[in-house]
């Protein structure tokens, strides 16, 4: 080989080897340049993920709360539906007690007071001869009715005007004011 072809040869071998160096650090940067993007992705989903995550556990948490909170308030109303039961029980035992013809003769006089020409005082049958003397004493007829058998109805004159006082009424008209006084002393 000629001096010319060597010559020749090694700038043809210089200038392979700079572009294949070339070629390398071309290579060697684009590798790097994907692998800072394939990490930036990288970290950008396992940001997605975790706020994805996050928002999930929040959702879980709410509605494990909401659901305790549910049963809670069931709880509670059960437990009051039970003292309000409870409460209907003794009410429906007071007749038995001695003191249950001074309770009707009351319930009676407020009725009667609610009127102002009372005619008649209606109750259950059994509760009549504990009202007689009221009845004489004021001059009013006397009707046997089976649904008062916690109460009186007081009937004015051609019956256009009635008040009904009962126990059970009562209870329901005072039942929000002592069910949140109950709940009040159970759970504070």
């Amino acid at each position: 080989m000629s001096k010319l072809e060597a010559i020749l040869s090694q700038e043809v071998e210089a200038e392979i080897r700079t572009l294949l160096e070339e070629a390398k650090a071309k290579a060697e940067a684009l590798r790097k340049e994907a692998e800072a993007k394939a990490e930036a992705l990288l970290a950008a989903r396992r940001r997605a993920l975790e706020a994805q995550y996050q928002a999930a556990l929040r959702r879980a948490e709410s509605a494990g709360e909401l659901l305790l909170a549910t049963a809670r308030a069931e709880a509670k109303g059960e437990v009051l539906e039970a003292v309000k039961a409870k409460v209907r029980e003794a009410l429906a035992g007071l007749p038995e007690k001695p003191e249950w013809p001074e309770v009707l003769r009351k319930l009676a006089l407020e009725a009667l007071s609610a009127l102002t020409e009372p005619a008649a005082l209606a109750s259950h049958p059994d509760n009549l001869p504990h009202l007689e003397p009221l009845a004489r004493e004021r001059g009013l007829e006397l009707r046997a009715d089976p649904a008062l058998p916690l109460g009186v109805r007081a009937l004015g004159k051609e019956g256009k005007t009635q008040v009904e006082n009962t126990l059970e009424g009562r209870l329901e008209r005072a039942w929000d004011a002592l069910s949140a006084k109950v709940a009040e002393v159970l759970w504070g």
